[in-house]
């Protein structure tokens, strides 16, 4: 549909107010004061706070051209997060703004692409399943600014038909900022707590008839809270162009570029054992236990999009997204490994005596570098057609999807002699109250192996929603991809480099993933639905080595591991569609997961696995009176491990829950507005206790262990000073809580990430 350009300008204020109060399947959408101006709210007295929109106006529809229909009658439970609620609250990173989703939980930074974003969603990871703008972002890297986006959506359930192979618990997708031509900029600075600089700018135009430009960019750096030596330092800058605004042939163009330089992010050593379950005695949360003059995470994220769309008519349009990205990180890491002794001479780890008390002697991979490059390229068509066939209405997409990924990592060690040797025989003994974190003995980098990843995925899917009547619609989709990899590594030998290549571990497959679903409206602004769909990963899922020929894990000729869900739910937008209530009960199930022989004998792995998750989602969000607005969301997530072990074994975990998966979480926030401009917020996150693997199965041992649930607190108060000046005080952990996230715990000793402390923000939005 062809718009004037006041008729842009229009539609976007308009998107902009229904951006402050949001609140979709069950997530709560918070409001702020940063994002929901307009030309109009710039008129009003200088004591209006404009963070609400007490229309109570919602963010109806998901960013993808996929989805068919309005996120109230999509049979699926879709989160969405606005970039108003991001900055309401003052959250910085993915994790800051996914830890407030119930149903998430995070493990430790090291995996086995390397260190990032580490997600379990639903009980089970996804790493691997988060899209911008959806496309997929599969390199493990650290998503730790929010300042290019525009909002945040997490679709729940075996999700293969929408983002391809894998998706087994959902998929997160970030979409990034683009112009609105609102003739705006926003300023932002902001102190704080710990060391807090942070300083912004959005600036937001339409430059002539048919050009709209944006230009996104920040510069930040902050202590962690709690934290003795954590920091991050970050800058970033994405300019971004649409030729053509508001005509019938749009192309946006935009490109981003960041560099962080962080500390990794071990934290301290934690047990889950008969000895100890939870931190070690006389460790302090704040306490470092790596190198903190070696250890580093450097890493540049350039990412180039174009974008064109085109409408033919009211009812066909055809879009197509092209995008080029890499993603480089140069990690040193020194992990809290080695050999503990309490202070009472006992080694926590083992319940033997040690000799040593109140001592940690570092061990294991200290001082490990790996250098890595993802690069992405993808190209994507999406054509949109509504039909009618006789009294049948028809919303259909069709599309083409080709990706391209390549990695490359070197790895080695940098505390080592000039020669490759080791300094010494062991490293320097660290007091366990208070570990020395200077490393004083010689630094030199040594390579010892290197490891190169190719992926190919080429798919085509369809989707349709078809309204039989205004009370009943049936929606499908099917999605059919060839996905080919191929990962080769080689180890050098120390001293002497000589080099050994390992066998080529190479995986072809053919996916079909498909999604169904029904809707019935008993009233215009209710529905009530069901759905059926499921998910595919083959073996080479991933393109930093998916799978392997060598070892006890040889898995790459084994079939795609299945995934499916059912989810019954209803959704509705009460009291005039202010308050929009939900709920779901669903069941994901894995079918076919891959699991160890046990055998040297017979090293290919067997497709044996079966685990499932039934749960219930809650949410109400949306405006309680014109001037306060609640919303809360509760997850429930039964999990089950059905089976771990090959047919005909007897399976000691058969039963127990999906590690890392708690049962109960819960999350809300709430503003009120005072008659004086001022804006007062409340929000409070409740995370169960987290389950880890059974340590050991010997009669009479002890069973499972969890992690202690933890309620934090935070406050916010926005405070309209002028027409044009905002200021926001956030306080986050209001009370101080100590909790522990990201745990590394299931071989009953590890580490874990202590919950940041305290802290306080200050920010001024200046608007012109």
């Amino acid at each position: 549909m062809r718009l004037s350009n006041s008729g842009v300008r229009a539609q976007t204020k308009r998107a902009l107010s229904a951006a402050a109060v949001a609140g979709v399947a069950g997530l709560a959408l918070a409001p702020t004061a940063a994002q929901a101006d307009d030309d109009a709210a710039l008129a009003t007295a200088p004591t209006e706070v404009i963070g609400v929109d007490v229309t109570g106006s919602k963010t109806t529809e998901a960013s993808s051209p996929k989805y068919t229909a309005p996120v109230l009658d999509t049979p699926q439970t879709i989160t969405i997060v606005p970039d108003a609620v991001i900055r309401g609250q003052n959250l910085l990173s993915l994790r800051d703004i996914l830890s407030t989703v119930p149903g998430i939980t995070f493990g430790a930074g090291e995996g086995g692409g390397g260190y990032g974003d580490s997600i379990n969603l639903r009980g089970y990871s996804a790493n691997t399943d988060i899209t911008v703008d959806g496309v997929r972002d599969s390199a493990q890297y650290t998503r730790s600014d929010t300042f290019n986006l525009e909002q945040l959506e997490v679709i729940n359930g075996a999700n293969s038909v929408f983002s391809g192979s894998g998706s087994v618990g959902g998929t997160i997708n970030l979409v990034t900022k683009s112009p609105r031509g609102i003739d705006q900029t926003v300023l932002t600075g902001g102190v704080g707590t710990d060391d807090y600089w942070r300083g912004a700018v959005d600036a937001d135009y339409l430059v002539s008839d048919n050009v709209a430009v944006r230009l996104n960019a920040m510069v930040h750096r902050n202590d962690v809270p709690g934290r003795d030596v954590d920091r991050n330092e970050r800058w970033g800058v994405a300019p971004s162009v649409t030729v053509g605004y508001g005509g019938p042939t749009q192309l946006t163009a935009w490109y981003v570029h960041q560099e962080d330089e962080n500390t990794p992010q071990y934290g301290v050593p934690y047990a889950a054992n008969a000895l100890i379950d939870g931190p070690l005695p006389g460790v302090d949360p704040s306490d470092y236990f790596g190198y903190r003059n070696v250890d580093k995470q450097d890493q540049v994220i350039d990412s180039l999009t174009m974008r064109i769309v085109h409408e033919f008519s009211d009812s066909l349009s055809i879009r197509n997204m092209t995008r080029w990205q890499q993603v480089t990180q140069d990690i040193i890491v020194d992990p809290p490994q080695g050999t503990y002794c309490l202070a009472s001479g006992i080694n926590p780890q083992h319940g033997d005596a040690c000799s040593a008390p109140n001592t940690y002697q570092p061990s294991g991979p200290r001082g490990n570098r790996r250098d890595t490059k993802n690069t992405l390229l993808i190209n994507q068509t999406d054509l949109t057609w509504r039909v009618a066939t006789g009294p049948v209405n028809h919303t259909i997409v069709a599309g083409l999807a080709f990706t391209s990924e390549d990695y490359n990592l070197d790895t080695g060690n940098v505390l080592r002699n000039p020669g490759g040797a080791t300094p010494n025989p062991v490293l320097p003994l660290m007091q366990l109250d208070n570990p020395d974190s200077l490393y004083t003995g010689p630094i030199n980098f040594v390579r010892t192996g290197v490891s190169d990843g190719e992926l190919r995925n080429r798919a085509v899917y369809i989707f349709d929603t078809i309204e039989l009547t205004p009370q009943w619609e049936l929606s499908g989709g099917l999605r059919y991809e060839r996905n080919e990899g191929e990962f080769t590594s080689a180890t050098i030998a120390v001293p002497g480099g000589e080099v050994t290549q390992n066998p080529v571990a190479r995986n072809k497959d053919a996916l079909v993933s498909y999604r169904v679903g029904v809707v019935y409206k008993p009233v215009p602004n209710a529905s009530i639905y069901a759905s059926l769909a499921n998910s595919r990963t083959p073996s080479q899922g991933t393109v930093n080595g998916g799978c392997s020929n060598t070892g006890a894990a040889q898995n790459c000729n084994l079939d795609p591991e299945k995934a499916k869900i059912i989810e019954v739910g209803a959704k509705w937008d009460a009291m005039g569609g202010r308050l929009s209530l939900t709920g779901s009960v669903f069941r994901n199930e894995r079918e076919n997961y891959r699991v160890s022989t046990g055998d040297p004998a017979q090293p290919t792995q067997v497709l044996d696995g079966a685990s499932r998750v039934n749960g219930v989602t809650l949410g109400a969000s949306g405006l309680v009176r014109n001037n306060w607005s609640v919303f809360a969301n509760y997850t429930y997530l039964d999990s089950k491990i059905i089976q771990n072990v090959p047919n005909g074994v007897v399976d000691p975990v058969a039963g127990d829950p999906i590690p890392l998966t708690p049962k109960h979480a819960f999350s809300a926030w709430t503003t009120y507005d005072l008659p004086v401009g001022v804006q007062l917020g409340y929000g409070v996150t409740y995370q169960g206790e987290v389950p880890f693997s059974r340590l050991t199965t010997a009669p009479g041992a002890p069973g499972r262990f969890v992690s202690d649930s933890y309620w934090v607190h935070s406050l916010a108060a926005t405070w309209r000073a002028t027409r044009a000046v905002e200021v926001q005080l956030n306080v986050k952990n209001v009370f101080d809580k100590e909790y522990y996230t990201r745990i590394r715990a299931n071989n009953g000793f590890g580490w874990a990430t202590p919950g940041e402390a305290r802290s306080a923000t200050l920010t001024v939005n200046y608007r012109f």
